[in-house]
């Protein structure tokens, strides 16, 4: 009787997970509204990442990449934000988001089958904060530029927000190899002064 209990139970478990929808990044319907410029790129997936699951987050990734973000010879070449909509009230601090960040671009190159081993250096510290933030950071990645096979360093903005109710954190990146002097960081900065917790 117990034998048939357990196999019972293993059998409600197998068919509830076959049950289970996948992610599908086309047709998920975010709660929050994260503006779409014309002509930039969308990608959404699910967290934990894929190629970085040692980040212990769950939620998704919305990420909006602008339309010369894959042309070298473009200003715009390797400038894109993501989103992180996380379960939760999240904890951050620099340290915290150096490694993440770490974590994400070791598996992405690695995802992306690059041969070149180079190390990925991380810094970031907390700033003023902008706007509605609850936190804000300012730091650089450095990394391989997978696409032209040579190294890169990334400027990135990160900044944390939640929801009234802080059931779900938001940390959204803005990240360009260019200045933040270049005009490209109006463009970047533009989706989180218009990003809204809920729609």
């Amino acid at each position: 009787m117990k034998i048939l209990a357990i196999l019972f139970l293993s059998l409600s478990f197998v068919i509830s997970y076959a049950q289970a929808p996948e992610f599908n990044g086309r047709t998920w319907e975010a709660p929050y509204h994260l503006s779409s410029p014309a002509n930039w790129g969308v990608e959404r997936f699910p967290i934990p990442i894929d190629f970085a699951p040692q980040i212990p987050y769950k939620g998704v990734e919305d990420i909006r990449f602008t339309p010369g973000w894959a042309k070298a010879a473009s200003d715009e070449y390797w400038s894109y934000d993501f989103l992180w909509y996380l379960e939760g009230d999240v904890k951050t601090d620099a340290k915290i988001i150096e490694s993440n960040l770490k974590l994400y671009y070791t598996g992405l190159i690695t995802a992306n089958g690059s041969s070149i081993s180079t190390p990925i250096e991380t810094s970031f510290k907390e700033i003023t904060k902008d706007g509605n933030d609850l936190k804000t950071y300012l730091g650089t990645i450095s990394l391989l530029d997978y696409m032209a096979k040579q190294p890169m360093v990334l400027n990135c903005k990160v900044h944390i927000a939640s929801c009234t109710d802080k059931t779900k954190t938001f940390i959204f990146y803005e990240l360009s190899p260019k200045p933040l002097s270049h005009i490209i960081w109006q463009s970047l900065d533009a989706l989180w002064t218009e990003f809204k917790c809920k729609k």
